[in-house]
């Protein structure tokens, strides 16, 4: 069972995190701040930003988000211990999203070059790997009961289904690409693959995750607890001559992986 407890990297990371709850549990119409990302999981580094929720009331997100918004930006900058957390790492700021928690498939657009998209990611990082630093009510707890441990399964087959088309769509196309010499397009088009493989390898596991370009170890060696699948995802971008086939022999092989563990139903038990 994977499990996560919060640390802050440095003082610096503790005290604008502790301001941002300061500033929000002051202002009407949030119903709690969350710490997430890196420092959520005890995972960040000196110089990772600080990654901070804050979950609007949804009867009223639509009137108080802009002025809240404005609110934040007024004191974020020139704020000394915003001002201190910049100066320990070139990218040590505060990344801070406002939501509803009210999360819709519809909004989230799937292209056919496009990659992933982003709706398993936002529910995960809103609710799965988060800590409450504060909340007015329950609000937080009862969205929580409402996404984990996962959404509706009649939505889960479906979004399982488009996700491996997209996919498959990606892989038929490399050897299209190879045999034109666009190399590069190939490789896109199997690095895109690879991030809808791992949609779709989340969704059959009834699982959230975390991203599709980074923590990717963790996530398929202590999230979903196979160990052997790693080495091979990292295989398949380790090319060694761009201009030839190799393309396609990893076009082929992603997709007998998505065969094996997204083409029946999986019992994540």
């Amino acid at each position: 069972m994977y499990s996560f407890s919060y640390a802050y990297p440095t003082p610096h990371h503790e005290r604008a995190a502790s301001r941002v709850v300061e500033h929000f549990a002051r202002q009407d119409g949030v119903e709690a701040v969350l710490l997430t990302c890196s420092c959520a999981r005890g995972k960040a580094a000196w110089d990772s930003c600080l990654d901070m929720v804050v979950l609007l009331d949804p009867e009223q997100a639509a009137n108080r988000r802009p002025e809240l918004e404005q609110g934040w930006t007024s004191i974020y900058p020139g704020e000394p211990v915003f001002e201190a957390l910049l100066q320990v790492g070139p990218y040590t700021h505060v990344d801070l999203i406002l939501t509803d928690g009210h999360f819709s498939p519809d909004r989230y657009w799937h292209g056919w070059t496009l990659g992933p998209d982003f709706f398993e990611l936002e529910i995960g990082n809103t609710f799965a790997y988060t800590v409450p630093l504060w909340q007015r009510g329950d609000a937080f707890d009862q969205l929580k009961a409402r996404w984990l441990p996962y959404y509706d399964e009649a939505l889960r087959q479906e979004r399982l289904a488009m996700v491996r088309q997209y996919c498959l769509n990606n892989l038929h196309h490399i050897p299209r690409f190879v045999e034109r010499g666009l190399y590069f397009q190939a490789f896109r088009r199997l690095y895109d693959a690879l991030g809808e493989f791992l949609q779709a390898l989340f969704i059959a596991r009834r699982t959230y995750p975390i991203a599709y370009d980074k923590w990717i170890q963790e996530q398929i060696v202590e999230i979903l607890q196979l160990p052997a699948l790693y080495p091979q995802l990292v295989q398949l971008l380790e090319t060694h001559h761009l201009e030839g086939r190799e393309l396609v022999g990893k076009a082929q092989i992603l997709e007998e992986l998505l065969e094996q563990y997204t083409g029946g139903e999986i019992d994540p038990s």
